[in-house]
This record gives structure tokens, C-alpha cells and sequence, in this order.
């Protein structure tokens, strides 16, 4: 009775923009992928819709899901080390939320910042590229939105109490995942969710069968939530959520595990609670979202009593955000046709960083940001004109920049026209900005052989696009689909900031005067500079799906490249050989053959490439990697659902361009080998 996931193929960018109406409400928990480049509804079209799509159904990694997207790449092999890039950015420069929560700030930079299981989800929506000024700071690059399941996405009409059971397991790293959900809707007004999951695995091997990553690790996740509807208008909400990775990972996870990179005992734990509000009256002009919260990520190290690798890291962001959206008729304000959706809002939130080495004294940072904004969504018939302007006040870390306020106004244009029914033209532009984060957590000293640079300037930019999507309707037969859309985009980075080590042959920079050393001459401080040249990043994306009955066939394309304007350098990336990808192909096909089974096949085929920086020019291999899934819900049973899949069915020996590469295989982050995998869902 194993089955498995089709992939629904979806690699395809939809002619209509998805808002929260548009997401799937099944009985069963699905992960829906949406890329929207922007919150707009109808200006900027190009959303990826991957619904029960398999591999999100037994993800372990975020890569599982996330490389569907055009322009998205995932890096890192284990559940430590998971980088999100977006057209070549790391997560560092996007605007990544669980539940709304800010997960700000940097710990260490040879492991990821993005920690969460993928079985607490239900979507991810990415903004690819920074297209709307809602969505502030910390999104250069754009922003990846992770949303929890609720009770409401479980229980079944009419349901008062539920339960879901779930157990997977994963052949290469005998990974095994059990996890128990409990949810229920007392009243009629009140819902409520409790969720429990363990994954537990071993060394996974790369397609050579060397062993990869860690020795053993131990995850746990938690998860809690509880809405309410009070009357008609308003909805509160709390939660609770726990991701916990214990094991033996190596000293830095973005490196195989060897002599030189020792494994060590280590935990990665993420604690987010959120509270939320939303009152939306009978009025048009009210439709108020808001909320509150606190997140928290922490390294804990134990090395044995080794001195220097022993250490608490943690970076805590507190913060909030109310946001109304109002509808008014265009009459009213200027006479002109049209409707005009207005959003307005103001958010603010405190990130801090801690830090213990050895366990003794603390060292900590701290910077803060409120900002404003608002944004018209005008619609004039075909045309949609989409103006925003936004305001942000940063107080910068005080031993990265001594503590600096940037006060910056940023502003943005978008417009569509409906050339053709169901066929539009888009074009948008927008101004960047991004204040100087803390520095990473590892590396608090509160000063203490570290160069602050107060003159260091703000990241500005602006990021620019056009581009056309169009749905075909009754191609073959009178039901079909196939929807259409090309983008190009350039995206302009003015201050790039850079990290400059100190210590052994690191060039390190002068406590005084901040000067550069050289590999020769040394000097003995660290910290961040403004790189002096300016960067551009240029790139397409394309991506076509069709749809008729039970088939659907998914393809996309995506290429950006980076290049400094003196040098001609690629944008400097911390898992190094630099930030570039090379182009990228996506093949999805998913069959029904029967209505209790799905059949999904997956290709990805990625071209070499060769960055251009400073003393790096190795290249990173290519690589052609193809997924085969199937799932199975008998009749007889009501409720359960198995899922098989067979994943790099040809044992293909690669790393992701998102992961650390080397020309030396012992310096390279390779990704696993054939996977099988197998689940079996029952929900009641």
C-alpha cells in the first residue's frame, strides 16, 4: 500500500497572483510553494503553485521543496546547515518568517540560519526578488514567508476532534521520522493543535558512498497553536514552536566531516512564539492584520573541554507589525475609474546576539528598525499602477558600526496591462535598502579585537523587472491549461557589505584605522567594510505548465549572474567559490492513472559554471539529478495515505551550487546518493 507523490509539476508561474483565498483547504496536510515577487494581487503574476507535491511530503531539508522555485536554490546537506539563495543571495540578505516571526540575524557562517523541520509546514511563499516595499529590511534579495499548520487545515466538516499519524523513513542515512498531531474545534469559534515529531538519523553517503555530514542526530519538534474568532470581526491567535537538532556534526557542517574537521557533539535549537490579530468588519476600508512576537536560535557546542570551540550562541529577534488594507472606489479620491487597495503599516522589531565562548563572559549586540509604509494597488480596468513608498529608521549594532542611525526612504512603481484575455505585460521597480546586521554571533567580543567601522554605509540598491504571462485554455481538449511566463530582471547593489577576518594568513584589518592587511602583512582586527565597487545581478526566469485531467507537465529555466562593475568579480558568497549558480532546468510530470493513486517523476539538471572572484576561479560541476514518486490512498481505509519514492534514482555523486564546492572532494559539501524513501500517513 506504499505510494507515492505525484509532483504536480508545477514549476509553472500562475496568471494570477495567489492570495490567502487562493491557498488549498484539504483535510489532508499538504506544503503549498507560492512565489509571488510581490504581495500585489494582480501586478506582479508569477506564482508557483506545488500542491501535495511529494518530495515536500517527505522532506528532510528544504531543498526537498524550495528548488521548484525559479531563481531559488537550497544549500547544505543537513538539517544544520540549510542555506536559502535567492537569484544568488544568501539568507542573509532575505527577509526569512515562521508564523510571521522575524528569523533575523547570523551565527555562524559555516552553517545555515534557517532552522525548521519541513513537517511543520503547510506553505512557503518566496518572494523572488524584492518587488513591494511591504516587505522592508533584510530583503535585498526578497523574502521566504514559512506558515505552521493549523487545526483548520486538518479537521474535516463538521469534525469536533482529529488526529494525524505519520512515520518515515529515509534508506541512504536510515533517517526515521514519527511524528503525532492532535487537533480539534471545541466550539464552533475555538480550534486548537498540538504536535509532536521525532527524527532520528545516521551518516548519509554521497553517491562514491563516502559518508557525508554527521555521525548521528536527533531532532524534535513542537509544535502548539490556538485560534479563536471573537463575534464576527475579529480572530486571536497564539503559538508555540520548537525546532531541536542534537548530534555529532562536524566543527564546521558546511564541510565534509575529516581529520581536520572533527565531529563534535553540538545542538541547533529555534524557539518562536507569535500572537496574532485580525479585524475585519463589514467596512471596506478596515481589514487590520497584526501581531507580536519572539524567536530565538541557538548553537550550543560541547568540545570536550577543548578551549576555543566550546561555546552559547544565540541571536533573539522581538518585534511586531499591524498592517490595514482598505478598499476604496477611485471615484472618491480623484474621480478617475478604477479601484485603489490600499496598505498601510508600520512594523517594528529588536534583534540581539549573545555570545559565550568557553562558558564564560557574554558578549552581545543589538540593533533595531521601525518603519512605515504604504502601498496602492490602483486598477483601471487592464491597467493596474502600483506605487509605494517606504520609511525605515535603523539603530545599527554598536561594535559593528558604532551604534549608527540610518534614516532611509525607499520607494517603488509597478504596472500590468492586459494585452490579451488572460495574457498580461508586467514591469516593476523598487528601491533597496538594508541597514548593517549584527555581526555573526560566534564572533561577539564586544569589540574586543574588532575594527568598528562608523563610517560604514547602508546596502542601496534597486531592483528591476519586466516581463509577460499569459494561460492558454482548450489546447487539446475543452478542460486543459497551460500557463506561460517569461521575466527578465537586473538588480543594483551600491555598498555591498563584506565580513574581513583576522587571524593566521587572513589579510584582518587595522584596529585603528581599519585598513586592509595582506596575506603578507596581517593585521590583527576584524570586521565589515563597504566593498568598493558596486554590483549587478542580472537573470531570467521561465516556466510553462500544462495541465489536462489527470497529467500535468511542469518546465522552468533560471539563470542570474553577478558582476562587480570594476572587476567584473561575481558577489563574494561565505560558503565560498562564490555566489553563482549555474543555469538551471526543471522537468515535473505528474499522472493519476487511478483516483487513489499519483504517479510524479522529477528531473533537475544544473550547468557548470565558473565563478569570478578574488583568488577562486574553480569551477563548480554540473549535475543531472532525477526523482521518481508514487502515492496510494486505498478506498477501504479513509484517512491513509502511503507514499514511495526513489530519490537521485542514478546515484549521481554532486553538490549544490548553493553548498560549499572545492576542486579537493574533501572540501566539498556533496549531497546524498539514491534515496528511498517510504511514509505512511493515517488521519482520523
Amino acid at each position: 500500500m506504499l505510494s507515492m507523490g505525484v509532483a504536480a509539476a508545477l514549476c509553472a508561474q500562475a496568471a494570477s497572483a495567489a492570495t490567502a483565498a487562493d491557498m488549498p483547504n484539504t483535510t489532508l496536510q499538504t506544503i503549498t510553494v507560492t512565489a509571488n515577487s510581490s504581495v500585489r494581487d494582480s501586478v506582479q503574476e508569477d506564482s508557483v503553485y506545488i500542491d501535495d507535491y511529494t518530495p515536500a511530503a517527505q522532506a528532510s531539508h528544504l531543498s526537498d521543496f524550495l528548488d521548484v522555485v525559479p531563481g531559488v536554490s537550497v544549500g547544505g546537506t543537513s538539517s544544520v546547515n540549510q542555506r536559502i539563495r535567492v537569484r544568488g543571495l544568501d539568507d542573509t540578505n532575505l527577509k526569512v518568517t515562521i508564523d510571521g516571526a522575524r528569523q533575523e540575524g547570523a551565527l555562524f557562517y559555516h552553517m545555515g540560519d534557517v532552522t525548521i523541520d519541513p513537517d511543520l509546514l503547510k506553505q512557503a511563499e518566496v518572494s523572488v526578488g524584492n518587488n513591494s516595499v511591504t516587505l522592508g529590511n533584510d530583503a535585498i534579495g526578497g523574502a521566504v514567508a514559512f506558515e505552521t499548520v493549523d487545526a483548520a487545515d486538518l479537521l474535516k466538516p463538521g469534525q469536533k476532534v482529529g488526529a494525524k499519524l505519520h512515520a518515515g523513513y529515509g534508506s541512504n542515512n536510515d533517517e526515521l521520522l514519527t511524528s503525532a498531531t492532535v487537533y480539534g474545534a471545541p466550539t464552533e469559534n475555538v480550534d486548537l493543535l498540538a504536535y509532536y515529531g521525532k527524527r532520528d538519523a545516521n551518516a548519509g553517503e554521497d553517491g562514491k558512498g563516502r559518508k557525508i555530514q554527521t555521525e548521528d542526530s536527533e531532532g524534535e519538534n513542537i509544535l502548539l497553536k490556538a485560534g479563536a474568532y471573537v463575534g464576527s470581526d475579529h480572530h486571536v491567535g497564539a503559538s508555540f514552536s520548537r525546532t531541536e537538532n542534537k548530534g555529532k556534526f562536524p566543527l564546521r557542517p558546511d564541510f565534509p566531516a575529516g581529520g581536520w574537521n572533527p565531529i563534535i557533539p553540538q545542538e541547533v535549537k529555534r524557539d518562536t512564539y507569535a500572537l496574532d490579530y485580525a479585524y475585519s468588519p463589514a467596512n471596506q476600508l478596515v481589514n487590520v492584520d497584526a501581531n507580536v512576537y519572539q524567536t530565538s536560535t541557538q548553537i550550543l557546542r560541547n568540545s570536550d573541554g577543548v578551549p576555543g570551540f566550546e561555546f552559547d550562541a544565540e541571536v533573539k529577534t522581538t518585534g511586531g507589525k499591524i498592517q490595514n488594507t482598505s478598499i476604496v472606489d477611485s471615484n472618491i479620491i480623484n474621480g478617475l475609474p478604477g479601484t485603489h487597495k490600499l496598505i498601510a503599516g508600520v512594523e517594528h522589531y529588536k534583534k540581539e546576539s549573545e555570545m559565550t565562548r568557553d562558558f564564560g563572559k557574554a558578549s552581545t549586540d543589538e540593533a533595531t528598525n521601525t518603519s512605515v509604509y504604504l502601498e496602492d494597488q490602483w486598477q483601471m480596468g487592464k491597467l493596474s499602477l502600483t506605487p509605494g513608498v517606504r520609511y525605515d529608521r535603523y539603530e545599527s549594532p554598536e561594535y559593528v558600526s558604532a551604534g549608527k542611525t540610518y534614516d532611509n526612504v525607499v520607494g517603488a512603481l509597478a504596472a500590468s496591462y492586459e494585452i490579451a484575455p488572460r495574457t498580461q505585460l508586467f514591469a516593476s521597480y523598487t528601491q533597496l535598502f538594508n541597514g548593517p546586521d549584527l555581526s555573526q554571533t560566534i564572533f561577539n567580543s564586544d569589540g574586543v579585537d574588532t575594527y568598528v567601522n562608523n563610517d560604514l554605509k547602508a546596502e542601496e540598491g534597486d531592483n528591476a523587472e519586466i516581463g509577460i504571462a499569459t494561460t492558454l485554455r482548450g489546447l487539446t481538449m475543452a478542460d486543459d491549461s497551460l500557463k506561460l511566463s517569461a521575466k527578465y530582471f537586473e538588480t543594483n547593489i551600491e555598498n555591498y557589505i563584506e565580513f574581513v577576518r583576522a587571524g593566521g594568513s587572513r589579510t584582518g584589518m587595522n584596529c585603528t584605522t581599519g585598513q586592509l592587511g595582506t596575506s603578507a602583512a596581517p593585521e590583527a582586527c576584524q570586521g565589515v567594510i563597504n566593498n568598493d565597487e558596486d554590483f549587478k545581478i542580472k537573470g531570467v526566469e521561465l516556466s510553462a505548465d500544462y495541465r489536462a485531467d489527470n497529467f500535468n507537465m511542469g518546465l522552468s529555466y533560471a539563470r542570474a549572474r553577478s558582476k562587480g562593475e570594476d572587476t567584473g568579480y561575481n558577489i563574494s558568497s561565505v560558503s565560498g567559490s562564490g555566489s553563482e549558480s549555474g543555469d538551471k532546468y526543471m522537468v515535473n510530470l505528474g499522472y493519476a492513472p487511478t483516483s487513489t493513486t499519483e504517479l510524479g517523476w522529477r528531473s533537475t539538471y544544473v550547468a557548470d559554471v565558473t565563478p569570478n572572484t578574488a583568488g577562486d576561479d574553480n569551477e563548480k560541476p554540473g549535475y543531472d539529478v532525477h526523482d521518481i514518486f508514487m502515492t496510494y490512498a486505498p478506498t477501504q481505509i479513509e484517512g491513509l495515505k502511503a507514499t514511495l519514492g526513489v530519490y537521485n534514482i542514478f546515484d549521481e555523486t554532486y553538490a549544490s551550487h548553493a553548498s560549499r564546492n572545492s576542486i579537493d572532494d574533501a572540501y566539498t559539501d556533496f549531497e546524498m546518493g539514491r534515496n528511498i524513501k517510504t511514509s505512511l500517513t493515517y488521519q482520523f
